[in-house]
C-alpha cells in the first residue's frame, strides 16, 4: 500500500420541498439558507461541506457529493456514500431516485455509468474486473437481496482485519446496463411498507457494494477499490408514522441500529479509545468507511416542515458530529516481486544506516565512560554519516561494516576495494539465496499457518458438529424410547382391542343364533296365523252363503205365515195328541244351540289367543329389532376404532422405521466424526499408525452397530408382519360379519314384512267380520221383533176364537196327512220345520230368539186341531 494521508469525513446537508399533506396542514418552511455551506435552523447555524436547497437537482448533488469519489476508487481508494436522515426526508430518492430517468435517477445509477466512462477513457493497457453484491441489515439480519435464500448472513473480517459479509452473492458485471439490472433484481427483492409519513417506506438498510480491481498488463501493477452506497432506512416516531404490529418491531430495529451508528459516530468524533462497532451488523460492515481506510461522504437528508423540526434538529447534530471524525486513507496496491525487492532493499539500508548510528554512538559513549575526550572530529555528525552512506550506496550500496565504525574520511587501496567489492558480490549471493530461502520458508509457513487455522476451524467445526449431533442423537433416542412406549401401547391396546373383538364376536354368534332361533318361530306363527286365515277365510265364506240363506229363508217363512194365516183362518183346529214329540225336538234344538255357543265362545277364545300370541310375536320382533341395531351400531363402532388404530399403527410403524433410520445414519455420522477427529488428532501429533489402527477400530465398530441395527431391524419388521397378518385376519372376520349382519338383516326385513301383512289381513277380517255381522244381526233382530209381533196377533186372534180348553198339537205326521187332504199344508210343514233346523244348526239367533221364534213358528205353522178333552 501507499503511505496513508488522513482525511476528513464530507458531510452534505440536503432539504427536500414540503409534500402534500404538509402543504394541507399549513406547516411553515423551517430552514434559511445564508451560504452555500450554512444552513439556519430553529435560531442556530449549521456548517457543512455543503447545502442543497429544495430545489437542487439530482444532477447538482451528484457533481457535488459522488463524482470525485468515482475517480478515488478507479485509482485505489476505498470509498462511501450513504444517505442519513428522518423517514419520508428523501434517502432513497437521493440514493437511487427514479433509476431509468435520465433527470431524476440518483447517485446510484449515476455513478454506475460514470465508473464504465471512466474505464472506457483510461489506458488500454489496463484490465478491470467488477463485482457487485446488494444485501440489506432487516431485523438485524443480513439478507441477500440477490439470493432470497440466504437470510441471516455473517460478518467476517480478512487478513488485513477488515469486515466483509461472508458468503454474499458477487456478479460480475461487463456494462452499466447489467449493474442496473441487478439493481432492479435487488430492489424487488428489499422490505418497503406503508406508513402515515411514507408511502414507500423503507424497513431495511440497503448497501450496494461495487468492488473495482484492475491490473496494467506492462507493469503488472494491481489495484483494488471498494465502493459503498448505502440507503439508511429514516429514524420514525411511531405517534407519528401509526407503526404496529411487524412495522412496530421493524420501526424497533431500525432506530436501535442507527442509534448504534450515532453511538460510533460519536465515539470517533470525542476520540474516544473504545469504539462501539460491534453494537450492531451495520457499523460493523462499516467500520472501515468510519475512521478507517475509506474516503467518505454522509448526506443529511432533512425534512422543512415545522412538524419535524425536532428530528430535523437531530439529524443535523449528526452531520455536525460526523463532519469532525477524521479516516486514514491509503491505496489499495498488489505491489510485484520487483517492487517488493526493491523496498526490501530500502528498507535494508535504512536498517543499516541505524545500525551504523547505534554502533557509532555506541563507541563514542564507552569513550566518554572510560574517561577519555572525544575530539569534536570524532564525535557523531549526522549530516557527514549520512553522507557516508550515500558515499557508499553509489560503490554499490555497501551494507558491510565492521563491529566498529569506519573512521570518516577514510581511503580505501584498490586491492582492498577488490576485495570488497567481491566479498559484497559473494554476500550479494548468499543473500539472494537466503532471501529465496527465507521466501520458500515463508510461503511454507504461511501454507502451514493456513492449513493449520484450517485444520483448527475444521476440527471446531467438527466437534460442534459432533456434540449437535450427540445432542441429536440424544433427542433422538429419547424419541425413540417414546416410539418404543407409544408402539407398546399401541400394542397392548390392539390386544384388548383384539380380546374385546373376539367377545364381540362371540355375543354377535351368540345373537345370531338367538335371532334364528326366534326367526324359526316366527315362521312357525307365520303357518299357525296362515291356518288361521285360512280358516277365517272359510268361515267368512260359510257366513255370507248363511247369510243369503237366512235372506231367502226369512223371506219364505214370512210368505209361508201369510199362508197359515191364509188356513188357520179358513179351516177348523184340531186337537193332536202328539205334543210330546214337539217337546222333544225342542229339546233337541235347545241342546244343539247350545253346542253351537259352546264352539262360537271356542273360536273366538281361540282368535283372542291368537291375536295376543300375534301381539308378544311383535313385541319380541321389537326387541330383536333393537338388540340387531344396537349390535349393528357396537360393530360399525368397532369397525371404526379397529381402522383408526390401524392406521395410528401404521403411522407408529413409519415413524419408528424413519427414526430408526435417522439413528442409523446419525450414528454411522457420529463414528465417522469421531473417527475424523482422532484421525486429526493423530495426524497433529504424527502418530499415523495409531490414527489407523483406531480408524480400523471405528470401521469394526461401525459394522458392529450396523449389524446390530440390521437385526434390530428385521426383528421389528418381522413384528410388524405379523401384527399386519392379524389386522388383516381381524378384517376378514369382520368382514364375515358385515355379510352375516346383512343377510339377518334382509332376512329380518321380510319377516317383518310378512308378519305385518297377516296382522293386517287379520285385523281386516275381524273388522269386516265385526262390521259385516252388525247389519245382519240388526236385521235378524228387526225380523224377530216382526215375527214377535205377528204372534201376538195370532194370539190375539186366537183367544177372541177360541175358548179356552184344553189342546193337543197334532203331530208333524198327523198334520201331513191333514195337509195333504187340505191340499198342500204338508208343504209348507215341510219347509218351515226346515227352516227352524237351520236357524238353530247355525245359530243366527240366540238361543231365546230361537226359543220365542221356534214357540212362534210351531204355534202358527202346524195346523191346530182343538178338541175338547
Amino acid at each position: 500500500m501507499a503511505d496513508p494521508a488522513e482525511c476528513t469525513i464530507k458531510v452534505m446537508c440536503r432539504f427536500r420541498p414540503l409534500n402534500g399533506s404538509e402543504v394541507m396542514r399549513g406547516d411553515k418552511y423551517v430552514p434559511k439558507f445564508q451560504a452555500d455551506d450554512n444552513v439556519v435552523v430553529g435560531g442556530k447555524p449549521y456548517v457543512f461541506d455543503r447545502v442543497f436547497q429544495s430545489n437542487t437537482t439530482q444532477e447538482q448533488v451528484y457533481n457535488a457529493c459522488a463524482q470525485k469519489i468515482v475517480k478515488d476508487v478507479l485509482e485505489g481508494y476505498n470509498g462511501t456514500i450513504f444517505a442519513y436522515g428522518q423517514t419520508s426526508s428523501g434517502k432513497t430518492h437521493t440514493m437511487e431516485g427514479n433509476l431509468h430517468d435520465p433527470d431524476g435517477m440518483g447517485i446510484i445509477p449515476r455513478i454506475v455509468q460514470d465508473i464504465f466512462n471512466y474505464i472506457y477513457s483510461m489506458d488500454e493497457n489496463l484490465e478491470f474486473h467488477i463485482k457487485v453484491s446488494y444485501f440489506e441489515i432487516y431485523l438485524d439480519k443480513i439478507r441477500d437481496l440477490l439470493d432470497v435464500s440466504k437470510t441471516n448472513l455473517s460478518v467476517h473480517e480478512d487478513k488485513n482485519r477488515v469486515p466483509y459479509v461472508k458468503g454474499c452473492t458477487e456478479r460480475f458485471v461487463c456494462s452499466p446496463d447489467e449493474v442496473m439490472d441487478t439493481i432492479d433484481e435487488g430492489k424487488s427483492n428489499r422490505h418497503v411498507a406503508v406508513t402515515n409519513m411514507n408511502e414507500h417506506s423503507s424497513r431495511s438498510h440497503s448497501i450496494f457494494l461495487i468492488n473495482v480491481k484492475q491490473e496494467n498488463t506492462q507493469t503488472e501493477q494491481k489495484l483494488s477499490g471498494k465502493l459503498f452506497l448505502v440507503d439508511l432506512a429514516g429514524s420514525e416516531k411511531v405517534s407519528k408514522t401509526g407503526a404496529e404490529g411487524a412495522l412496530l418491531d421493524e420501526a424497533k430495529n431500525i432506530n436501535k441500529s442507527l442509534s448504534a451508528l450515532g453511538n460510533v459516530i460519536s465515539a470517533l468524533a470525542e476520540g474516544t479509545t473504545y469504539v462501539p462497532y460491534r453494537d450492531s451488523k451495520m457499523t460493523r460492515i462499516l467500520q472501515d468507511s468510519l475512521g478507517g481506510n475509506c474516503r467518505t461522504t454522509i448526506v443529511i437528508c432533512c425534512s422543512p416542515s415545522s412538524f419535524n423540526e425536532a428530528e430535523t434538529k437531530t439529524t443535523l447534530m449528526f452531520g455536525q458530529r460526523a463532519k469532525t471524525i477524521k479516516n486514514t486513507v491509503c491505496v489499495n496496491v498488489e505491489l510485484t516481486a520487483e517492487q517488493w525487492k526493491k523496498k526490501y532493499e530500502k528498507e535494508k539500508e535504512k536498517n543499516k544506516t541505524l545500525k551504523n548510528t547505534i554502533t557509532w554512538l555506541e563507541n563514542e559513549l564507552n569513550r566518554w565512560r572510560n574517561g577519555e575526550s572525544v575530539p569534536i572530529e570524532e564525535q557523531y555528525d549526522k549530516e557527514k554519516a549520512n553522507a557516508d552512506v550515500l558515499a557508499l550506496d553509489n560503490v554499490m550500496n555497501n551494507d558491510k561494516f565492521t563491529s566498529s565504525p569506519s573512521v570518516p574520511g577514510l581511503k580505501l587501496t584498490d586491492a582492498e576495494r577488490e576485495k570488497c567489492e567481491a566479498e559484497l558480490a559473494k554476500l550479494y549471493k548468499q543473500l539472494d539465496d537466503k532471501d529465496d530461502e527465507i521466501n520458500q520458508q515463508s510461503q511454507l509457513a504461511e501454507k502451514l499457518k493456513q492449513q493449520m487455522l484450517d485444520q483448527e476451524e475444521l476440527l471446531a467445526s467438527t466437534r460442534r458438529d459432533h456434540d449437535n449431533l450427540q445432542a441429536e442423537l440424544t433427542r433422538l433416542q429419547m424419541e425413540n424410547e417414546a416410539s418404543k412406549e407409544e408402539v407398546k401401547e399401541v400394542l397392548q391396546a390392539l390386544e384388548e382391542l383384539a380380546v374385546n373383538y373376539d367377545q364381540k364376536s362371540q355375543e354377535v354368534e351368540d345373537k345370531t343364533k338367538e335371532f334364528e332361533s326366534l326367526s324359526e318361530e316366527l315362521n312357525q306363527k307365520s303357518s299357525v296365523l296362515a291356518s288361521i286365515d285360512s280358516e277365517l277365510q272359510k268361515l267368512k265364506e260359510m257366513t255370507n252363503h248363511q247369510k243369503k240363506r237366512v235372506t231367502e229363508m226369512m223371506s219364505s217363512l214370512l210368505k209361508d205365515l201369510a199362508e197359515i194365516g191364509i188356513a188357520i183362518g179358513s179351516n177348523d183346529i184340531k186337537q193332536h195328541e202328539g205334543g210330546g214329540l214337539i217337546d222333544e225336538e225342542f229339546t233337541v234344538a235347545r241342546l244343539y244351540i247350545s253346542k253351537m255357543k259352546s264352539e262360537v265362545k271356542t273360536l273366538v277364545k281361540r282368535s283372542k289367543q291368537l291375536e295376543s300370541a300375534q301381539a308378544e310375536s311383535n313385541k319380541k320382533m321389537d326387541e330383536n329389532e333393537k338388540e340387531l341395531a344396537a349390535c349393528q351400531l357396537r360393530i360399525s363402532q368397532y369397525e371404526a376404532k379397529i381402522k383408526s388404530l390401524t392406521e395410528y399403527l401404521q403411522n407408529i410403524e413409519q415413524k419408528k422405521r424413519q427414526l430408526e433410520e435417522n439413528v442409523d445414519s446419525l450414528n454411522e455420522e457420529l463414528v465417522k466424526l469421531s473417527a475424523q477427529e482422532k484421525v486429526h488428532v493423530m495426524e497433529k501429533e504424527n502418530e499415523i499408525q495409531s490414527a489407523n489402527e483406531v480408524k480400523v477400530a471405528v470401521e469394526q465398530q461401525i459394522q458392529n452397530h450396523r449389524e446390530a441395527h440390521q437385526k434390530q431391524l428385521s426383528s421389528l419388521r418381522d413384528e410388524l408382519e405379523i401384527k399386519e397378518k392379524l389386522i388383516t385376519e381381524l378384517q376378514d372376520q369382520n368382514q364375515k360379519i358385515m355379510l352375516e349382519q346383512e343377510r339377518l338383516k334382509v332376512e329380518h326385513e321380510k319377516l317383518k314384512n310378512t308378519d305385518q301383512e297377516k296382522s293386517r289381513k287379520l285385523h281386516e277380517d275381524l273388522n269386516n267380520m265385526t262390521e259385516g255381522n252388525r247389519p245382519d244381526r240388526i236385521s235378524k233382530a228387526k225380523e224377530l221383533q216382526t215375527l214377535h209381533n205377528l204372534r201376538k196377533l195370532f194370539v190375539q186372534d186366537l183367544a177372541t176364537r177360541v175358548k179356552k180348553p184344553q189342546l193337543k198339537l197334532i203331530s208333524p205326521q198327523k198334520a201331513e196327512q191333514a195337509f195333504h187332504s187340505t191340499g198342500g199344508f204338508n208343504t209348507i210343514h215341510m219347509k218351515m220345520n226346515i227352516s227352524i233346523y237351520m236357524c238353530m244348526k247355525h245359530e243366527i239367533l240366540s238361543p231365546s230368539g230361537l226359543y220365542s221364534c221356534s214357540s212362534i213358528l210351531i204355534s202358527h205353522i202346524f195346523p191346530l186341531k182343538y178338541k175338547e178333552n
